[in-house]
């Protein structure tokens, strides 16, 4: 290497690496297959998660609303199957659902122009509401018999990898295929750059913003396909949880700016490296929710810092333009 160049990626890949090594030396059981399997099982639903907020944030925007898309289409699978429908048509309704609750996010935001923050954090109550009040009979929804195979989704695996941690792999190598390798990827980095000069440039910003939010939604579609198949149930009630807070904790950690138009996939791994590992050594040490929100909460006050200083906006690259 003719010099060394200090990122914010390589700085958290660097914690990382630290981190592991001291858990690995300090706690018992942490270095073990079954455990390693564990952890990389546990994070696969975290890092899906990750990759749908990444593709938001790089456009410049933010989605909150990414744990309801999580919860209540795969709910609603789940649901319908149990009501005696088959399980292509519950999928295909969910995915409809799906569809419209992220072609309402996008219009909202790039249409009718209300920030994305207040839209999503507003679409996601929604949404959640509308699961426990018109779709779900009950908060955990059930598994039933005309689900049997799907579990595998889950809980099987390939050539002993579980399949969450497949899963996770596919997703990642689409997104980088979407985010490097297509216009559509090329556009979001520019509309994140600078929102008012790529539609000067004759980018149609618009579409390509309803875009950025069906996928993410879409994306919270699998993750909650995979983790409803993990545990043989869908609970609704994860909505209520941190989880979102996790997601951005990946999603900042590993490097991708709040202001638009930085970072990749390999933020996102590296993101989910290290928030997975944290949480699965806390829980070995028997860390309290409350203790461990503590934490979580500690680290992403300081990465969102870290964020305006490594990725400050200026005059020209604040400005939102008529998206």
């Amino acid at each position: 290497m003719r010099h060394l160049r200090f990122s914010q990626q390589g700085i958290v890949f660097a914690v990382f690496a630290a981190l592991f090594v001291i858990f690995a030396l300090t706690l018992p059981g942490f270095l073990t297959t079954s455990n390693m399997l564990t952890l990389l099982q546990s994070v696969a639903v975290l890092g899906i998660l990750g990759l749908a907020m990444a593709i938001v944030v790089i456009g410049r925007g933010i989605d909150i609303s990414l744990i309801a898309a999580l919860a209540v289409p795969p709910g609603l699978v789940f649901q319908m199957v149990q009501d005696g429908h088959s399980l292509p048509t519950s999928l295909a309704a969910a995915f409809v659902l799906t569809v419209v609750f992220g072609l309402v996010n996008g219009w909202l935001i790039a249409y009718a122009e209300v920030p994305s923050l207040f839209t999503t954090l507003a679409s996601g109550l929604f949404l959640a509401g509308l699961g426990q009040a018109a779709l779900f009979k009950l908060d955990v929804v059930q598994w039933s018999p005309g689900l049997d195979g799907f579990e595998h989704l889950g809980q099987g695996n390939l050539l002993g990898i579980p399949m969450p941690v497949v899963m996770f792999a596919v997703a990642c190598l689409a997104v980088a295929f979407l985010l490097r390798r297509t216009r559509i990827g090329a556009y979001i980095y520019a509309i994140g750059d600078n929102p008012y000069g790529a539609r000067v440039t004759g980018i149609p910003t618009r579409p390509i913003i309803v875009l950025q939010y069906v996928l993410a939604a879409l994306i919270g579609f699998g993750a909650g396909l995979i983790l409803a198949a993990s545990v043989n149930s869908m609970p609704t009630r994860i909505f209520n949880s941190t989880l979102i807070y996790d997601v951005i904790l990946v999603v900042v950690l590993g490097g991708i700016g709040l202001s638009g138009g930085r970072g990749g996939v390999v933020n996102v791994i590296i993101g989910t490296l290290l928030i997975g590992t944290m949480l699965n050594g806390m829980t070995i040490m028997d860390v309290s929710y409350s203790g461990q929100n503590l934490v979580k909460g500690v680290v992403l006050l300081v990465a969102v810092i870290a964020d305006s200083f490594l990725n400050p906006r200026n005059e020209e690259t604040a400005q939102q333009g008529d998206i």
